[in-house]
């Protein structure tokens, strides 16, 4: 079956970095287009960035030029790296992919921003 399994999270100071992980399993990872989404309390669920399996990224307009999204096919893993984090970057970050027609979601991992 396929798992996304979410790890790197923590709490950090405003203006400092946090790189999360993002295992796949259960996929031909190469194949797949992954993505990273979070949810702070209260808010919907949002869009962070994706990339593709040609290495083609897309970011959210509020984290543009502070993340990076990548991947490492040879370990099935996507990574996402935060940098000049905010307070408003605290959120549940998430782990996603599709694998035949289905959406498919890691545990999620918290982020905490301090100011």
């Amino acid at each position: 079956q396929v798992q996304l399994v979410e790890s790197g999270g923590g709490l950090v100071q405003a203006g400092g970095s946090v790189r999360l992980s993002c295992a796949a399993s259960g996929i031909i990872f190469k194949f797949n287009t992954m993505g990273w989404y979070r949810q702070a309390p209260g808010k919907q669920r949002e869009l962070v960035a994706t990339i593709t399996s040609a290495g083609r990224t897309n970011y959210a307009d509020y984290v543009k030029g502070r993340f990076t999204i990548s991947r490492e096919n040879a370990k099935n893993t996507v990574y996402l790296q935060m940098s000049s984090l905010k307070p408003e970057d605290t959120a549940v970050y998430y782990c996603n992919t599709m694998w035949y027609g289905t959406d498919y979601w890691g545990q999620g991992t918290q982020v905490t921003v301090s100011s």
